[in-house]
Parts: structure tokens; sequence; C-alpha cells
């Protein structure tokens, strides 16, 4: 949960997560839905997809036991090895090193690498170095360590040089320009992208239609509002009777908003109607169902849907 979110953040999920899902078998057989639900929120679903998918195979490869081999561990779905060498180092003490990003800025910093560590030649001078450094014994300390002293004192802005225990050596200190280290590769602008999201009700059961994305792509897995090109030639109406079998009238246009992912801006212009007579009522299906707005269901729902939904129960 912490990969790509702030502490204060984690917190709350990570308690209800263990609460929920207490054990890897526990995990391993709950649905996927239930899973994406606990983690709406956080981002970055492929995370919640492979933890699921972890659980399942160390219940069906490994007997419910979490493997202790290294290739094992990093062979497991969204694990990789500096994430396979933490867990190993602070779970079971063993001598594995490891490489985030805050280890980076570290190990850049302390020898004044100047370019950028997601270089290739320069990720393999980092590994040399990460490995170097790791202690044979006390390796669980020593990792904590290295990885609090990136997170609380060799911060990326205003590093707190002053207090760090390895100040005296560190290259980047000498140079009166720490922040300049590691350095950064040009940032490219994000490209844009639109799409419309329609919010078809059904006012008699006070629900609206949802379906499930694929399992690959942004959102995989989660439940989203039926999405169609924003500039789509068809007539909406058709559009809905097509793809859906549903008749609709629609009710107007709501504000636009912005989501950004890591790679791309997402422009979403919410269109809500109302699907018109109950015999036209679509029926639910594994990737289609009607979302009461009455009651919390345990779901996935993209971010987007989220403060839709909430938005629609705070007005209706």
């Amino acid at each position: 949960m912490l990969q790509q979110t702030r502490v204060g953040t984690v917190i709350p999920y990570y308690r209800a997560f263990l609460k929920r899902f207490p054990s890897i078998k526990a995990l391993a057989a709950a649905p996927l839905d239930e899973v994406l639900h606990h983690w709406t929120g956080l981002g970055y679903y492929a995370r919640a997809r492979n933890l699921h998918k972890t659980a399942q195979r160390i219940v069906s490869e490994h007997g419910g036991r979490f493997p202790r081999e290294v290739d094992e561990v990093a062979a497991l779905p969204g694990i990789g090895r500096s994430t396979a060498g933490a867990i190993l180092a602070l779970a079971c003490d063993q001598p594995q090193p490891i490489l985030d990003g805050n280890v980076k800025r570290v190990l850049t910093r302390l020898h004044g690498i100047a370019e950028p560590p997601a270089r290739r030649s320069v990720e393999t001078h980092l590994w040399e170095l990460a490995d170097r450094y790791t202690p044979t014994r006390r390796a669980a300390d020593y990792t904590q360590a290295i990885m609090d002293l990136g997170a609380t004192l060799c911060l990326p802005r205003t590093p707190l040089c002053g207090q760090c225990p390895v100040a005296k050596g560190c290259v980047a200190r000498q140079s009166g320009e720490p922040e300049s280290y590691p350095g950064k590769e040009a940032r490219k602008s994000l490209p844009e992208r639109r799409t419309t999201m329609v919010i078809i009700h059904d006012r008699e059961q006070g629900a609206v239609l949802l379906e499930k994305r694929p399992p690959a792509g942004i959102w995989g897995g989660l439940w989203s509002f039926p999405e169609r090109e924003h500039d789509g030639k068809d007539d909406l109406l058709q559009w809905c009777r097509r793809n859906y079998g549903l008749e609709i009238e629609i009710d107007g246009e709501r504000p636009s908003f912005r989501h950004t992912f890591s790679h791309f801006h997402l422009d979403i212009t919410p269109v809500t109607a109302r699907a018109v007579g109950t015999s036209e009522r679509i029926m639910e299906t594994a990737d289609t169902l009607w979302y009461n707005l009455d009651r919390t269901e345990k779901r996935g729902l993209a971010a987007p849907v989220k403060r839709l939904l909430d938005e629609l129960r705070t007005n209706s």
C-alpha cells in the first residue's frame, strides 16, 4: 500500500484490510471484487489485483506458507527484486539488498552520482552499492534504517544534512547542492484524453448501471459507468440501445472534471440519463449490474466513479 501512497492515507486502509483479510488464506479465498472494494481510493489498482493473485499462488504452490527464497518471492505477481529483498530482510532478517526510491536517493547523494537512477548503467551500479552495504548481521535493522534515512532526512527537497549520520562522507553535501542529486530526466508533458461517463438511472429501483472494466488497462477489474468516446459520432440514444439494449432519456451533462494518472490526464464529462420502462431494464450479468444507491455494496470502484456516486447520494 505504501508504494505511491502516503503513510497518513494508508493507515486506515491498512487496518481495515487486515481486519477483513487477516491471513494469506483469507485473502486468497476472498472475491476479487471485495479486495478491490477495500482498495478503492488508494489508486494503482494493479497492486490489489497482484496482491490477490500472490495470495492465491502462495496457497496453491507453497502450501499457504510465504516462500523464503528471494527468487521465489520475486516470481510472485507484482513483486520485483527490491520488494522481494525488503520482505525477506525485514520479515526474515536475511541479508538481501533493496533499492527503492529512498535508497536510490541516499546512495546517489552519498557517492555523488549525478545521472538519473532510471538509466540501466546507473541502476546496475546502485545495485552493486546496495549489495556492498547490506550487512550479514542485523539486516532487518539496516534495511529499515536506510529506508527511514531517505524518508525522513535525505529528503528530495531541503534535505536535513545536519542531522544525517553519514553526512561527513556525502559527496552531494560537500558539493553544496545536495538537491541536485540524483539527476532527473527531462519531464514530459502529460497527454490529455477525454471520455464521457453515462450515468443511467433506474429511478424505480434507486439504482444506476455499472459495468466491469476489462482486467487489463486502467481501472482493470473495477466497476465503472458505461463509457463512450467523448467525440463519438453516434447518437447517444442509439449507442445505448445498441450496446445495452436499453432505452434512455437524457437529463443532461454534469460539470466536467479531470482525473490524472501517472502517464496521462483524463477529462471526464458525466451525462445523466433515465432508463425508460422497467420492462426494458437490462438484465444483470457477470459484467453489468444495477448498483443500488441506498446501500453500500462491496464493489471495487474507480475513484471518479466513487466521487460521482457520492454526489448522486447527496443530491438524491
